[in-house]
Formats: structure tokens, sequence, C-alpha cells
């Protein structure tokens, strides 16, 4: 790994080592557009080069925006950091202001844009950035210049001496990229990474993926989340091609197509996939019906230690009968789905691993690059319920309140601008605060509780812990997203978005009129029906914790709206503040602020 220090090493890498005919790959207007290794390389190159005519030098900030991964943010990324300069990745989905206050916190010069949409966005919002000199768009728009200006004033260019001087510049401890943590509350933070953090991340991450050559990616989280760029370096360097996905909306159809041997996933999704394959279980009749619930009833059953000759027999059969049904939806050769960002139910845990599909579920942040820990693929290398064991060269240490401790070549840099934050959370001898609870068992398998800003108080002492609760939840088909809420209350409550699809789906089967959201969240029978699913889970909790009241949301809970972050976790403060009436109907007084 000693030629693998800065990130724009691994394409060059992959190059030299395993060459590729199909190194990444964009469907566009239904067919999919390649590029090879020998491309990436010479289009990343042309594109340093075409920055340079710009006048870009190193330390200045470029910003990349993409609806959908696309192979020209890859090649934008890495002909960025050839020349030493910064790239600053943004959500597309954040509103106008934060974008600003990004591009005006990070000083930003040029920008980058897939469509007309992002362009036009950024346009709205140029007047208010001083720093940003023009903007660029990946496909064409009317009006607007194209990133292929660039390149082509790269291939012109006479420059290619002076590029390689700047590149040899280039060390691993220099910034890299900014990252802007969407947060569920307050400001983006500016995280600084360095070339060291993500590469030593991608490199030290290699044993727990079973990823070869041969194998190919599906790639369809935001390339802009740390987790899926690092694994984009980590392809590249195990010359893995990579396939984008063109919205999440599509996952399903594209892992048909695609047939990745891996792919990321955060729980919510998969979430959804069970959900899907429990509704078409439902709907078989018969005998293949009692053979599916058979089978599923089997996999909650499953432990890792293994059980009883009879059962494996058992098992067997179901994977057989049943679960290689599960397999084909999957595309067929799925050797590994990476899970991250949240926690993953335990339950759904099992059962994947009962059919045979390698859950890999790892924890991190965008502070450590990010992977802390991850599960293995073998089955002695897992723990159920927890994130596995920290990755080589990462330490963790639990402290004494319980927070969750690292220190590694991954922990950041600081954040841009905020010494006394980043002072907050980083000591001098390098141990950063997650900010997560969590604990370490005698086998060295990291279990994570909770979040410690999320743990609430009730009016009478005692502490609850929403997340483990939500997830608990969130198990009925009947709830698609759910929040606990309940700080400084006499009891808990919760704030429930039903799963509009199977709700419907029931009201038909049960005669209930379905006219709109607005209405059916006010039927009592939905609500009985519902308060029966809150009541089943409640009685895993302790009798203080237990949810004593709740309120239904017509509205789907969403990224735009301000529900969820990109990467779907809840945004606690914009949900309760959106949800104010439904909250003073629980407790008889708005939320308090």
């Amino acid at each position: 790994m000693e030629g693998l220090k800065r990130l724009f090493d691994f394409p060059r890498y992959q190059l030299a080592h395993t060459p590729l005919d199909v190194c990444m790959a964009t469907k566009i207007d239904g067919e999919w557009k390649t590029i090879s290794s020998q491309e990436y390389v010479e289009m990343a190159e042309h594109f340093s080069l075409g920055l340079m005519e710009l006048g870009v030098t190193a330390g200045d900030k470029i910003g990349l925006i993409t609806h959908n991964n696309r192979y020209e943010w890859n090649v934008s990324d890495i002909g960025i950091l050839q020349l030493g300069a910064v790239d600053v990745p943004v959500y597309p989905t954040i509103s106008d202001d934060d974008t600003a206050y990004i591009f005006n916190d990070a000083e930003v010069t040029f920008c980058f844009v897939s469509n007309d949409e992002l362009y036009q966005k950024v346009m709205r919002i140029k007047d208010r950035i001083p720093s940003l000199k023009a903007v660029y768009t990946f496909l064409p728009v009317d009006g607007a210049p194209n990133w292929e200006e660039v390149l082509e004033s790269g291939r012109k260019s006479a420059r290619s001496a002076e590029l390689q001087k700047a590149m040899d510049a280039v060390n691993e401890e220099d910034l890299a990229t900014l990252i802007y943590t969407s947060g569920t509350t307050g400001k983006p933070k500016g995280v600084m990474l360095s070339h060291k953090n993500i590469a030593s991340n991608a490199t030290d991450c290699r044993d727990r993926f079973p990823v070869s050559s041969g194998s190919w990616a599906l790639s369809f989280l935001p390339i802009c989340h740390i987790f899926e760029r690092m694994l984009s370096y980590l392809y590249s360097w195990k010359g893995i091609p990579i396939y984008f996905g063109q919205s999440l909306e599509t996952v399903g159809d594209d892992i048909r197509e695609v047939k990745p041997h891996i792919f990321t996933a955060v729980p919510r999704l998969l979430e959804k996939v069970f959900d899907k394959i429990m509704a078409k279980g439902s709907d078989l009749t018969g005998v293949k019906k009692s053979l599916f619930f058979w089978a599923v009833g089997l996999a909650e059953e499953f432990e890792l230690s293994g059980k009883s000759f009879g059962y494996s027999m058992k098992l067997a059969l179901a994977r057989k009968l049943i679960f290689s049904k599960w397999h084909e939806a999957l595309g067929g050769n799925v050797r590994a789905i990476a899970s991250g960002s949240a926690a993953l139910n335990p339950k759904l845990t099992r059962i994947f691993l009962a059919a045979g599909i390698n859950i890999q579920e790892g924890y991190g942040l965008t502070e450590t690059s990010p992977v802390i820990s991850v599960n293995g693929r073998p089955l002695e290398d897992k723990l159920i319920g927890g994130v596995g064991r920290p990755i080589k060269n990462v330490m963790v240490r639990i402290a004494d309140d319980g927070e969750i401790t690292v220190k590694g070549p991954n922990v950041m840099m600081g954040y841009y601008k905020q010494p006394e934050l980043t002072a907050e959370v980083l000591s001098s001898e390098g141990w950063f605060k997650t900010g997560d609870i969590g604990e370490i068992n005698d086998q060295g398998h990291l279990r994570i509780t909770d979040r410690k800003k999320e743990i609430f108080k009730t009016s009478g002492g005692k502490y609850v812990a929403p997340q483990i609760m939500e997830n608990t939840f969130k198990e009925s088909r009947f709830i698609e997203q759910i929040m606990v809420i309940g700080e400084s209350e006499k009891h808990p409550a919760a704030l429930v978005q039903p799963e509009w699809e199977y709700v419907r789906d029931w009201c038909a089967k049960k005669g209930v009129e379905f006219g709109s959201e607005d209405q059916v969240v006010k039927d009592q029978r939905l609500i009985d029906r519902i308060s029966e699913e809150i009541d089943k889970a409640n009685k895993q909790f302790s009798q203080w914790e237990q949810v004593k009241k709740f309120e239904l949301t017509p509205e789907s809970w969403t990224i735009d709206a301000g529900h969820l972050t990109p990467t779907l976790k809840l945004k606690r403060k914009n949900i309760i503040k959106s949800y104010a009436d439904l909250y003073e109907g629980i407790y008889g007084h708005p939320p308090i602020r």
C-alpha cells in the first residue's frame, strides 16, 4: 500500500495493475455509457489541465453537486485533487440557503453540477457567493457552460509538466475534501479530511469486504457521502467495475439488471426490501404461502453459532425453496451488502443471514472517513445487533459515560474554521468523541446503543433511548417512520408516519374508505390497528420507556421536506416543529423550544 497515499493514486494503481475495459458505467437515456481505466486516468488529467487553464491552483475549493452518481463526478474529483485543490461535495437536496452558506464558508471558486435543475439552483444564489466565478454542467444545458469545455481546454493544454509538479507537491497529510455534515440541527459543519484520512480507510477496510477482481459493484447511495465515496477508491484499488444506479427509486430495477456482487445500503432501504418481500409472501395462497411463512419463522430462530442438525436441514430446504428467490430478486450474485449510516434492526439481520444473504453492518462517521468498525463476511466474524470489530489501525475505547471514542489515521483534521468546536470533540492526543453510546464485548465486537444527544430524560428522571425503540416499532408493516418523543414530559409518546402502500391494501381488505392520507389518519379503525402494533412492541420495553400516546402524520417524511437527512436519518427538531400541533395534542402544550 506504499503507493496509495493520495486519493488520485488509486485510479493510476488500477490502470497499472488491473486495467478494465469497463471501469465505470452511467446509464444515460436508457443505455450504459462506460469508460475504461485508461479513459478514467486520461480524462482526470485533462480535467486537471483544464482547471489549470481556468486559474485553479492548490488550495482552491471546487463544488460538486449531482442528483445521481455518475462517472463525471469521479473524474472531476480526481482531477481536482491532482492539482492540490480541494473538492466540496454538496447534497442536491439541501436548501438554497444551506448551499449558499457552504459555498461562502468554503469560498468555492467553481462549481460543477449534473443538470439544469441544479444549475438553476446554484445560479439563483450565485450573486450571494462572491468567490464563485462560474458554474458548469455535466449534461448539456442551454445557455450553460459544459464540463466538456474544461476537458477540451485540458486536451489542448501544453502544461503537463506543470501538472506533474503540482501532483508531486501534494502530500498525504494535505486537505483533500471539505464535507459539510447535513446534521440534524444547526448550520452544516465543514469536516476537513486529508488524503491520508480517506486513503487509509479504504486500504484498512480491505479484509472486511469480499470483493476481488472479476466482481462488480452497484453504487446508488449519494457519492457526496463519504461512505460511498471511500468505497469508490477501494473498488478502484481492487479492480472492481462500478455501475452507477439511476436513483434511489430505481434501485430494485438497477439491481436486477446489473446483478452486482456488492452494494451499499442504509437500513431504511433494507427495511423496504424486506417489506416488499413480505408483501409478496402475503399475496401467496395455499401451500406456497404456508411454506413462505414457515421459512421466515425458521429464519427468525437463526443463530450465528449454529443450531441442531435438524434445524440445519430445515434451513437448507428453506434456502432452496424460498430464499433462493430472494437471491434472484437481488440479482443472484450478491456476496455482500454493506449497511451503514444507522443501526440495522437485529431481527432483519438475522433473517437475511439465515437466507444466506451476507449483510455486513458497519459503523462510522464523516469525521472518521468514515469506517470505524464492520462485521466480516464469515459468520464467526459477525455479531447480530453489533457493528463488528474495529478495522486495522483504528482504536476504539469507551469513555466513563459510555461514549465511543476513536483514534486512528482516519480521524479528521478538524472542523473548517471552527477550532473551538474541533477542540470539543478532538483531544490533543487524537481521540475523537463520536457522540454515540456503545459497548465492546469480550470478543472485541462493538455495539451501538444510542446517540448521546438523542437520549432524553422524562420529567420523572428516567432515561429513554429512542433509536432502539424506533427500530423495534418499525418492524410493523404499518409503520414507515416513527419518532419517539418525550423529553422532560411525563411519558414517552410517538409521531408515526404510516407505510401508505401497505395501509392502502389493508383499507381495501377491511372496507375502510381511503379518500386521502389526511382523512384516513383520522379513521379510528386505522388508529386502533396501529395502536395494536404499538402495544405489541411496547412489551419489549420497561414501563417508563413505553409509548403511551401517538399521533399519525398524513405526509410522508422526506428529505426535500426537511424531515430526513440525505442518509435518511430523522431530523428530530424539524419533525417536532412540523408537527407542533400533534405534539400539543399529545402533551397539552406546544413543544419546548
